[in-house]
């Protein structure tokens, strides 16, 4: 079969290549991190300042998987750490991996010495150096330029922390309840004993204005204060107990004698429902010394690494991969008490009974990636989160879009909710719910929430139904606070017609052929915003008129993004679409095109920080790939439709460069976990390319094994080894496949495939092969 000729690398660019596609670009300069060890803890290769500059908003400070906790330092940066600036405001108790506005930040607190003149943490803010600051999961600690060594770890629903003071008898902790990354609303403060504080703090708002939530909180110190009291606003009380504000500072100040014992420890516990569960909290995970939590969150971290063995590859890719697998696991967060007990959407005191209740839902990131990775390697948990998004629908009347805490956001558009919840049930994941699930995304997929509901839901659904696209509306004012489909209708429409398609298939499996029909039917509305003018899809106003420029690397009506990155969108039915632009050979002409693909093999690291769309922020006027954002992350998957499965490895393969070890090391917003399991799923060689559904795409592993332990719960079998011996940049190219030793030349499994699998094994070569060209060999279209 005929192959476009491709250059074969020589000196520097061959070089350049096979650095950059082994391991990554190395970055110049000192980066803080834990040192190595010699006993071979996979712990000690995670980097948890990967992502803390250029936007990727990540933080370095201590959590354990999937915890209530995320006990971290504030520099001043909007949503909490930033590795170019210098300065401490205070270790807060709340944050999100990667999100892009300010949130979380709740009750920083802060060890300081002499008296206390000032109540803004900006202006009382310590310095600090790297030098003197280290990380690793589960563990924080740093050197302030005050003389006090901060030490934070935490459990599932605490954190704490240990102060090391110079001799003073002046030795203060604060404890900041009116200071946040988010806007304050009111809180309270109450020194209830010479030990303990306990606070209750409202916030709001997410990028916009939400509506409010409470976080109680309750901190318990080692040992007796010599002295305490409060502020407010401006003014210091020593020997005041209580302290209430309504949006002004407001903390409490605890004194320590550490002229002799220079150590002081503290546990925060946090509840979403009340004191009293705050209180539980404590008493249930409490009571133990730093270091006894430091080691069981460290346990607990590398019992998740080590569901994940890598072998092979360079230093630094199995440095930045397992850092992106730490990161895979600190969202969605526990949202229940120790006693089962939760706030829900409706904000009534609810219990989950044999399940834990999670919150924090970034759905139109993780629906792409990150779910199905926790679908994989936490099933259990993936499992408890699908049941979590239910209680949301049964408590409050609606599935959530962007959720937090115990509020719905409204952040990003389309339907997200849905291919989360169908990628849970072809998962498995859903066994015994199935049908409560279909009635809750049904109703979602049918319908709009009431305009007296927090959620919008699918906005656009009336004209969406009638006419078969979401108009683009510029301008329009927002009913509700967030985002609105109206603003984004090319974008939602194709968003929709995904969503359609996952939900027709979970109806024909369950038997509801007539919905399944509807649904498979509505999945084709993609077609509806084509432009045949253009070649590209495009916005249309409510008279269906295309709008905005024709030019698709200007278009307007995109998300976070341009015609050319939304172009492939349409993973239910890739077939489809490249019949509407012409053909395989013109589709594969636009992705090289997208992909700047003849400049990549020449210089892989080079395009892709060059030519691609680069900068976190950076999401219009662009008609080259964007690795940094979620609309466009299966398009390097594309090729396996196309038939030119090899270039899917080669685009992979450069875009993994762009993943490093040092903070600049992260594409874009982390957004809980969607890049980073991207990077985990792209180097282990198994991607979900039609999110929603059981189908994984294949390329080219960067490691020559990947030993995968699975939940026998789930995946009879328990595990799954890849293997792709002698893989290289120059040896890349899949030359045939093997599932449990039969020869297989589709460019996909199914979960069933997984369940039923121990081993997938390639073989490769330094050019490409004839493997998985044929029509039959894609990805199947839905319905």
């Amino acid at each position: 079969m005929h192959r476009t000729p491709r250059p074969r690398l020589r000196g520097p660019a061959a070089a350049l290549a096979a650095v950059a596609l082994l391991g990554g670009v190395l970055t110049a300069g000192a980066t803080a991190q834990a040192a190595p060890r010699a006993d071979g803890r996979l712990t000690d290769l995670v980097n948890p300042f990967i992502g803390t500059q250029n936007e990727g908003n990540t933080y370095p400070g201590a959590s354990v998987p999937f915890g209530m906790v995320q006990f971290s330092p504030d520099t001043g940066h909007n949503t909490g750490y930033d590795y170019g600036e210098n300065h401490i405001r205070g270790f807060s108790t709340v944050h999100l991996s990667g999100v892009g506005c300010g949130l979380g930040g709740d009750l920083p607190a802060l060890p300081t010495t002499g008296d206390i003149t000032q109540t803004d943490y900006a202006k009382y803010a310590a310095e600090f150096s790297h030098d003197d600051e280290k990380a690793s999961p589960g563990y924080y600690k740093v050197g302030l330029k005050t003389g006090i060594d901060a030490e934070l770890t935490a459990s599932s629903r605490t954190g704490v922390q240990r102060y090391t003071f110079p001799a003073t008898d002046k030795a203060n902790v604060l404890l900041n309840a009116g200071q946040s990354l988010h806007r304050t609303l009111a809180s309270e403060v109450e020194i209830l004993d010479n030990r303990t504080v306990r606070t209750a703090i409202t916030g709001s708002g997410f990028c916009q204005d939400t509506k409010p939530y409470t976080l109680y909180t309750v901190t318990r110190f080692d040992r007796p204060f010599t002295t305490s009291g409060t502020w407010n606003g401006d003014t210091v009380t020593e020997g005041s107990e209580k302290s209430s504000a309504g949006g002004a500072r407001n903390g409490a100040w605890l004194r320590f004698d550490t002229t002799k014992d220079r150590t002081v420890e503290a546990t925060t516990a946090l509840s979403y429902v009340d004191a009293k569960g705050a209180a539980l909290n404590l008493r249930a995970e409490g009571g133990r010394s730093f270091d006894r939590v430091a080691h069981a969150a460290q346990q607990a971290w590398e019992k998740r690494l080590e569901g994940v063995r890598a072998q092979g590859g360079s230093d630094q890719l199995r440095r930045t991969f397992y850092s992106s697998l730490y990161r895979s696991f600190l969202a969605p967060n526990i949202g229940s008490d120790v006693d089962g007990r939760y706030t829900g959407w409706d904000q009534k005191i609810h219990r989950a009974e044999d399940f834990t209740y999670y919150q924090n839902w970034s759905l139109w990131d993780t629906y792409r990636t990150q779910a199905q990775l926790l679908s994989l390697l936490a099933p259990h948990e993936s499992r408890d989160m699908a049941l979590s998004v239910l209680r949301i629908d049964a408590e409050s009347g609606w599935l959530p879009k962007w959720g937090y805490g115990t509020v719905e956001t409204n952040i990003m558009t389309g339907d997200p909710v849905t291919p989360f919840l169908t990628n849970a049930y072809q998962q498995g994941l859903l066994k015994g719910y199935e049908e409560e699930a279909y009635r809750a995304l049904k109703k979602n997929a049918d319908g709009v929430p009431p305009a007296d509901s927090a959620p919008v839901g699918r906005e656009a659904n009336v004209q969406y139904l009638k006419d078969g696209f979401v108009p683009y509306i510029k301008g329009r004012p927002h009913a509700k606070p967030g985002d609105s489909d109206y603003d984004h209708g090319a974008s939602a429409t194709l968003e929709y017609a995904l969503s359609d398609a996952m939900l027709g298939e979970m109806a024909r499996d369950l038997g509801h052929d007539a919905d399944a029909k509807r649904y498979t039917e509505r999945a084709q509305n993609y077609r509806q915003i084509f432009d045949p003018s253009t070649g590209f899809f495009r916005a249309r106003d409510t008279a269906g008129a295309f709008t905005g420029p024709a030019d698709p690397a200007k278009s307007e009506g995109f998300h976070e993004g341009t015609s050319w990155q939304y172009q492939w969108l349409v993973p239910q039915d890739l077939p489809g679409m490249v019949g509407l632009i012409g053909g395989k050979d013109a589709a594969n002409q636009r992705l090289d095109s997208f992909f700047a693909y003849d400049k990549l093999l020449a210089d892989p690291a080079k395009t892709a920080r060059e030519v691609w769309v680069n900068g976190p922020y950076a999401y219009y006027n662009a008609d080259k790939y964007n690795p940094q954002n979620e609309p466009d992350l299966i398009a390097p998957y594309t090729y396996l439709s196309t038939g030119q499965p090899w270039k899917t490895t080669d685009v992979v393969h450069a875009a993994l460069t762009l993943f490093t070890d040092t903070p600049t090391g992260m594409t874009g917003n982390d957004d809980l976990g969607t890049m980073s399991a991207w990077m985990v799923l792209s180097s282990i060689g198994v991607f979900p390319v039609q999110p929603g559904t059981d189908t994984w795409g294949l390329s080219t592993p960067a490691f020559e094994r990947v030993d995968i332990r699975l939940d026998r719960r789930y995946y009879p079998r328990g595990s799954l080894t890849v293997s792709a011996p002698g893989t290289s940049a120059t040896d890349r190219y899949i030359q045939s496949a093997r599932l449990d030793g039969t020869a297989r030349s589709r460019t996909y499994l199914t979960t069933d495939d997984i369940r039923s699998a121990r081993s997938l094994s390639f073989t490769v070569g330094s050019e490409p092969s004839d493997w998985g060209t044929s029509a039959t060999d894609a990805p199947p279209a839905l319905g």
